[in-house]
């Protein structure tokens, strides 16, 4: 909730934080705009979220436009839950991270393998799989990218 939100933003605030380190806080949609007005510059704004295109009938989706236009520049994509209980397919997330990044933000993108595939011993194939599917929408964006 806003409390809880605007709680962690106020021990961000208090610090130490390393002036060495990048911090990026990723926040639900529906706080973005709100944290963007009361974190400190020195700490970055990162949406959870966002589609693969700019315009259109995607309700409930945010575009990275949108994410740019109330001050954040981060994004986070691909992650567990979204590839597990949305289904999001390594091609969608490469898709989500290409237009993002063509949309000027920064990406973190997230890669790791279920319980159930690292008790498998399928850790490096997933982790692999993942990775190259994003070697195509990253390009020489690797400046702008994160692995998580």
């Amino acid at each position: 909730d806003k409390k809880q939100v605007t709680e962690i933003v106020e021990t961000l605030k208090k610090g130490p934080l390393d002036p060495n380190v990048e911090v990026v806080v990723g926040v639900p949609a529906i706080y973005l705009e709100y944290v963007q007005s009361i974190i400190p510059g020195t700490i970055s704004v990162a949406a959870q979220n966002c589609w693969k295109v700019a315009k259109g009938a995607f309700t409930g989706e945010i575009s990275p436009a949108m994410i740019k236009d109330i001050g954040a520049n981060w994004v986070i994509l691909g992650h567990s839950e979204r590839r597990t209980i949305f289904g999001e397919k390594d091609e969608l997330v490469a898709e989500k991270v290409a237009h993002a990044l063509e949309n000027g933000l920064k990406v973190i993108a997230c890669i790791g393998e279920t319980l159930e595939e690292r008790e498998a011993g399928k850790t490096e194939e997933v982790v692999f799989r993942q990775t190259k599917a994003l070697l195509p929408a990253i390009g020489n964006n690797w400046g702008n990218v994160v692995l998580a």
